[in-house]
């Protein structure tokens, strides 16, 4: 299994971002895909989560409103809209996947894991 996260950068205040993650090695289509962030000397913490068929979504509270996850079955691929940045989301975002939708927010219930993507907002 292979997930590959791309689309951080820098990015100033208030502006976007659209990370992408890749999947290769497993059935796509029915697996919960996640994602987490990691601060600088802070825990990882979840960001959102997507059911296999896309129909259901969460979000941290600290990223709710502003950011939205989708996915594309046909393409294997999961996506994280991020607008209205702040310099406290700045942190490696990792993508990472699951066979099933339990505990969907707990990052040590995901099996697989991308290489994760920097992602720096400025102030």
């Amino acid at each position: 299994v292979q997930l590959q996260a791309s689309g951080g950068g820098l990015v100033q205040n208030g502006g976007s971002l659209r990370l992408s993650c890749a999947a290769s090695g497993l059935t796509f289509s029915i697996y919960t895909m996640g994602w987490f962030r990691q601060a600088p000397e802070k825990e990882v913490s979840f960001v959102s989560s997507i059911s296999s068929s896309g129909s259901t979504t969460y979000y941290g509270d600290s990223v709710q409103g502003r950011f939205t996850i989708s996915r594309d079955n046909a393409k294997n691929t999961v996506y994280l809209r991020m607008d209205s940045l702040k310099p406290e989301d700045t942190a490696v975002y990792y993508c990472a996947a699951k066979s099933n939708g339990r505990s969907y927010s707990q990052f040590n219930s995901y099996p697989y894991w991308g290489q994760g993507t920097q992602v720096t907002v400025s102030s």
